[in-house]
């Protein structure tokens, strides 16, 4: 079974053709991070229109790469949800048109289960039950996968997410969008102890996360920076560089801190991380330690799926129509629960 996958969540249009017999047959991707950083965000109108532009010539593209036609394809997945309600409603609509006109099925797919589902796409892919942490945009949670559709929450962020700390962290001290890559690089040259920054709820006794606060405290940081006496101290290349390394520390202590809080209290011994952040390099080193020092196991989608991709959704659609689950509703949502495709859940 031929099936093409179509993401347009936020700011990356992505195409690919995934074969149930062969695997990944090809995908394209385009990133609108160019278009988007000279306003230090994405613009949602630019976002769609760019979306209309780009998803038919990535669609041909994949279909020449895979040596495939149109009417080879089975099946089409498209992200319904949840993201920005223009750019979803292009995918969306491309995707049903051209399933109508092939006579194949269409099926909506939630954005963050093609993150969950992208690590299965590796060579050697977990096995069910496991622990997944989710750190996509504005989403940071913990769940409990038990199967294709049957996912428990565990734990959610009560205000920014990851993602978005690294942003308003980065914009704050005065780097590109997206932020996440931007702090990263910076840190490199940067010493993590400098700034005694917080580590929210790292001690409340949950598995639920809260970034604001570590945001406030980075905006406190720089106009205290910025009062000094010393001219241009907010300026000063080594300070930005040892405040990113702060951030980044932080926020990737606690991440680490509630995945393994989440894998003792559920018993599982698996952990799969997705979602953008899960490109971090500091991340992957530090939950590397953990599998050595605690016999875990913790897998990441191959480096060019962690972003947003159609391979995760082509995938996810798949996984889905092979196991006879029924089609999510059909509608784009720009808010969707992630446990609401659980059918008891």
């Amino acid at each position: 079974m031929l099936v093409l996958g179509i993401e347009s969540s936020c700011d990356e249009t992505g195409v690919a053709l995934y074969d149930t017999d062969r695997g990944l047959r090809a995908q394209a991707l385009h990133s609108q991070v160019a278009m988007h950083e000279q306003y230090g965000g994405v613009v949602p109108e630019l976002a769609s229109r760019d979306h209309i532009r780009r998803v038919l010539p990535l669609t041909d593209r994949v279909l020449r790469d895979a040596g495939a036609r149109r009417g080879d394809v089975n099946a089409i997945a498209y992200t319904a949800g949840p993201g920005l309600i223009g750019a979803l409603l292009v995918g969306a609509s491309v995707a049903t048109a051209a399933a109508w006109a092939l006579g194949v099925p269409a099926i909506g797919i939630h954005h963050l289960e093609g993150h969950l589902l992208s690590p299965l796409l590796s060579s050697d892919p977990p096995d069910f039950p496991f622990v997944a942490l989710l750190v996509s945009g504005g989403h940071t949670q913990l769940l409990e996968v038990t199967g294709i559709g049957r996912y428990r929450l565990l734990g959610d962020t009560l205000d920014d997410a990851a993602g978005e700390a690294f942003d308003k962290s980065a914009k704050l001290l005065g780097l590109g969008y997206p932020g996440g890559p931007a702090i990263a690089r910076l840190a490199d040259s940067g010493d993590p102890r400098r700034f005694a920054l917080p580590r929210p709820m790292l001690r409340s006794g949950n598995l639920e996360f809260s970034f604001s606060g570590l945001k406030t405290a980075v905006a406190t940081q720089v106009q205290r920076a910025q009062r000094d006496e010393v001219p241009n101290t907010a300026q000063d290349p080594q300070f930005r560089a040892d405040l990113a390394a702060a951030v980044q520390a932080a926020i990737v202590e606690v991440l680490v801190a509630k995945s393994l809080s989440a894998l003792k209290t559920t018993g599982h011994l698996t952990l799969v991380v997705a979602g953008g952040v899960s490109a971090n390099r500091l991340l992957r080193e530090q939950f590397a330690h953990a599998e050595t020092k605690l016999g875990i196991r913790v897998c990441f989608p191959e480096p060019e799926l962690c972003t947003d991709n159609g391979a995760m959704i082509a995938f996810a659609g798949a996984l889905r129509l092979s196991a006879g689950l029924p089609a999510p509703d059909q509608r784009v949502r720009p808010r969707w629960p992630l446990e609401e495709l659980t059918p008891d859940g």
